[in-house]
């Protein structure tokens, strides 16, 4: 909305993007669906440690309780010890996302701010995690990896059985994860 009246906008994801900073910890972009359409969406986050005794947990465009299921199967699955540490976790540009498909971005997000490591650019993830460190298939995999391809993207973490049919997307390098443990291999 502009003083004109509306406006279309050509690609949201685009948008939702464009102040995104480089090479920075904590930052990592994630491919999700809006009805139909495919959004590519920062997610950023924040550990640092507590002035009190047990760290606080904070989120904004993605729901808490999901985001301290994540952290508890890193400590349990990966052994990061989280539990002094204040954790902040904001969607940027102010979008709510609800889908299980951004849970690697999630994780992706903390751990890189957690181990003061900057995730490539021109990398990014998605897919489903489950409690036991397993990174589970999501639904329209091939139109989130030609998104992540679109904008200019040449790595996508993913999980491994959404990999089919992307061998012929030319420039864009699928790496296919079973487990947080792998994702994180191949991320850092």
């Amino acid at each position: 909305m502009t003083s004109a009246g509306l406006v279309p906008v050509a690609n949201p994801s685009q948008m939702f993007l464009q102040e995104r900073p480089k090479n920075v910890s904590g930052s990592v972009v994630t491919a999700c669906m809006e009805g139909t359409r495919p959004l590519l969406v920062e997610i950023q986050a924040l550990v640092s440690e507590t002035k009190y005794g047990t760290g606080r947990r904070m989120t904004q465009g993605v729901d808490q309780n999901r985001v301290a299921l994540l952290m508890a199967m890193l400590e349990k699955r990966v052994g990061l010890q989280m539990l002094g540490d204040d954790v902040f976790v904001n969607i940027a540009g102010g979008l709510e996302v609800d889908e299980p498909a951004v849970d690697l971005g999630v994780v992706a997000a903390i751990t890189s701010s957690f181990k003061s490591k900057p995730i490539d650019p021109h990398t990014a993830v998605f897919g489903e995690v489950g409690l036991t460190g397993e990174v589970r298939g999501t639904t329209q995999a091939v139109v989130r990896a030609r998104e992540a391809q679109a904008l200019g993207f040449k790595t996508v973490v993913m999980p491994s059985s959404n990999t089919a049919g992307l061998e012929r997307m030319l420039g864009l390098r699928a790496i296919g994860v079973r487990s947080v443990e792998e994702a994180l291999e191949a991320l850092f």
